[in-house]
C-alpha cells in the first residue's frame, strides 16, 4: 500500500494522459481537482491487487462521454463520490475498494478522488491498460463480470440507477444517451465484482506504471536526457512518426469525439505523412498510407520538447507532436477479445492488427 502525494499526481496525470491514447478525458484538471482535495486535508491509499480480499465488494469509477465537452463543463466536484454512493444506497452495502474503469487521461484520477472523498483505498489495476471509448470494451466484462446494476450521476446531483441489462453491449446502448441528456459527460460507478473477480481480469499495476512514466517525463525534462527514449524504456513502446500537425477533422457526435489528424513529418520524417483516426482514443495509424499501428495497441501522441500528452480536445494546427505505438496487455489480443476492442469494431475491417512485439516485464501486463 502507498499513500498517494501532491507530486504523485503530477506524475500519474502526465503517465495516465499518455497511456489514454487520446481519450479517458482531461489529465490536468483530474490533476488540479485531487491536488486541491489533498491540500485541503483529504487523503487516498493505493493497494496492490493482491491486497485486496476474495470477498471484498468493488467497483469502477470513471467518466463518460465526449473529451472535448469534459474540458468546458464547470464540475461540483463531489461526482465521484455521488456516484459511488448512489450504487452503495442501491445495493445496500458499502463498497470496499475502487479501482479505474482506463488507466487513461482523467479516468485515471476520478477513483482516487473518489477514494479520497469516501475514505476508501484504490487498487492498482484497471480494466484497460490504456483509454476506450465504450463500455463493453473492458477485460471485466470480456471475461463474464456482470454489468448489473451500475450508478451513473451528473453534476446537478442526478442520478440514475441501471438495474438490469442483459450484458455489456446493452450497457453502452442505454448509458450513452443518457449520457447525451445528462450533457454529454457523466460519472459511473460499476461494475459490481467481488475481489477475486477484479484480481482475475484486471490489468495489474497501471496506476504504478502511469506514475512511472510521468516521472519519467519529468527526470527528462530536468535532466534534459532525450524525452522519447525515457518514454519507451518505461513503456517497452516504439517511435512511429515526429512532424507537425497540418489537419485536424473533429467533430462531437452520439457523446464521443470523432474525427482523423494529419500530420507531416519533420526532420528523419521529412516528405512523409502520418494520418491517425480517432473515436475519443487513436484508434489506426497509417504512415504513407500503409497501416503501422491500430487497436488494441496504443497510439501515444507527446508534445515534442516537453513530452506532454497531447489529448483528443487538446488537438489543433502547428502542435510539434511525436507518435510512439505501445504493446497492450494481453487480455486484449486473444481472439475473442479483439472482436470487441479490435479494427473490425471500430469499422475498419479492412486493417488487420500486427500485434506490436513485446518484452517480459515491461510496460503493461
Amino acid at each position: 500500500m502507498w499513500s498517494v502525494t501532491h507530486n504523485d499526481i503530477e506524475a500519474i496525470a502526465i503517465g495516465a494522459g499518455i497511456l489514454g491514447t487520446g481519450g479517458g478525458g482531461s489529465p490536468y484538471l483530474g490533476q488540479l481537482r485531487m491536488q486541491y482535495l489533498l491540500k485541503k486535508g483529504y487523503s487516498v491509499n493505493i493497494i496492490s491487487l493482491d491486497e485486496l480480499a476474495d470477498d471484498a465488494r468493488t467497483c469502477e469509477v470513471g467518466w463518460i462521454g465526449a473529451p472535448t465537452v469534459g474540458i468546458e463543463k464547470i464540475w461540483d466536484g463531489r461526482e465521484p463520490k455521488w456516484a459511488v454512493e448512489a450504487l452503495e444506497r442501491y445495493i445496500g452495502h458499502p463498497i470496499d475498494a475502487l479501482l479505474c474503469s482506463e488507466i487513461g487521461g482523467g479516468n485515471s484520477i476520478a477513483p482516487l478522488e473518489a477514494g479520497a472523498l469516501t475514505g476508501k483505498p484504490v487498487v492498482d489495476g484497471d480494466a484497460m491498460g490504456r483509454a476506450f471509448p465504450e463500455m463493453q470494451m473492458s477485460t471485466h466484462f470480456i471475461d463474464g463480470a456482470p454489468c448489473n446494476p451500475s450508478a451513473m450521476v451528473d453534476e446537478k446531483g442526478n442520478a440514475i440507477i441501471l438495474d438490469h441489462l442483459v450484458d455489456s453491449f446493452a450497457l453502452e446502448h442505454f448509458a450513452r444517451p443518457l449520457c447525451v441528456q445528462m450533457g454529454c459527460v457523466g460519472m459511473l460507478a460499476l461494475p459490481l465484482m467481488s475481489g477475486a473477480q477484479v484480481k482475475k481480469s484486471s490489468v495489474r499495476g497501471t496506476l504504478t506504471l502511469a506514475k512511472q512514466v510521468g516521472e519519467a517525463v519529468l527526470r527528462a525534462r530536468r535532466t534534459k536526457e532525450p524525452m522519447m527514449e525515457a518514454v519507451l524504456s518505461v513503456t517497452d513502446g516504439v517511435e512511429l512518426f515526429a512532424g507537425k500537425l497540418t489537419d485536424v477533422q473533429r467533430r462531437t457526435a452520439d457523446g464521443f469525439a470523432r474525427g482523423e489528424m494529419t500530420c507531416e513529418g519533420l526532420g528523419t520524417y521529412r516528405g512523409e505523412t502520418l494520418r491517425i483516426a480517432f473515436q475519443n482514443e487513436n484508434l489506426v495509424a497509417w504512415k504513407n498510407d500503409t497501416v503501422v499501428a491500430c487497436v488494441p495497441d496504443l497510439i501515444c501522441l507527446l508534445e515534442t520538447e516537453t513530452g506532454e500528452p497531447i489529448t483528443t480536445e487538446q488537438l489543433r494546427y502547428g502542435l510539434r507532436v511525436t507518435i510512439l505505438a505501445i504493446p497492450c496487455t494481453d487480455k486484449f489480443r486473444t481472439e475473442a477479445a479483439l472482436k470487441i476492442v479490435g479494427p473490425a469494431a471500430f469499422g475498419y475491417p479492412d486493417v488487420t492488427y500486427n500485434p506490436l512485439p513485446k518484452q517480459a516485464g515491461i510496460g503493461i501486463e
